[in-house]
């Protein structure tokens, strides 16, 4: 197996970057980021486990009355914030995989809940990085990495990060087990 830190390596896109557990508080703590893009000239991804609590018709009126309006949103990353993102998936039919979908304009968006099973998200901002530097965070282990299963996008958001990290191997479920505040142990 090729080692993923190494610069002419790049991860594909629908990898997972889990955050390490020693990951301090931040935009990151406890994040399980989605890549779209990984080069090169850098990395993007969007967080997939940071709701915010809102729908795109509480955002922009423009969305209500429209069947977008429920369509929920996330946090996707520390990186132009104030931009929306909207994001989908499906699953084949078959139930052997599914196809993502990123940067989908609002009539896409609209056609693609007349016509298929598709799940939306929004995200505002993204998670991005400049040539060389996930490489580096691969390398300090700042990211743990894991493949995207179909069931990962429907997981519940709170227990995603848990969850995925915690089915990798026994040790590492031990680390997302435990509690933020030590004392509490």
């Amino acid at each position: 197996m090729r080692d993923p830190t190494s610069p002419e390596h790049h991860l594909p896109a629908g990898t997972l970057l889990l955050a390490h557990p020693a990951m301090p508080a931040g935009s990151f703590r406890r994040a399980v980021v989605l890549l779209s893009a990984h080069d090169e000239n850098g990395a993007m991804g969007i967080i997939l486990n940071h709701p915010l609590g809102k729908t795109l018709g509480q955002l922009d009126p423009a969305f209500a009355r429209t069947k977008l309006e429920d369509v929920p949103l996330y946090q996707g990353g520390p990186v132009e914030t104030a931009r929306l993102m909207l994001c989908g998936w499906r699953l084949h039919p078959d139930g052997s995989g599914f196809h993502l979908m990123f940067g989908i304009n609002p009539d896409k968006a609209l056609h693609l809940l007349d016509t298929d099973a598709v799940r939306l998200r929004g995200f505002m901002g993204y998670s991005g990085w400049s040539a060389g530097q996930l490489e580096e965070e691969l390398k300090r282990r700042t990211w743990v990495i894991s493949a995207l299963r179909p069931d990962t996008l429907g997981a519940p958001d709170q227990r995603l990060w848990h969850n995925l990290l915690g089915a990798l191997a026994p040790e590492w479920k031990l680390l997302a087990n435990e509690p933020d505040d030590l004392g509490l142990n």
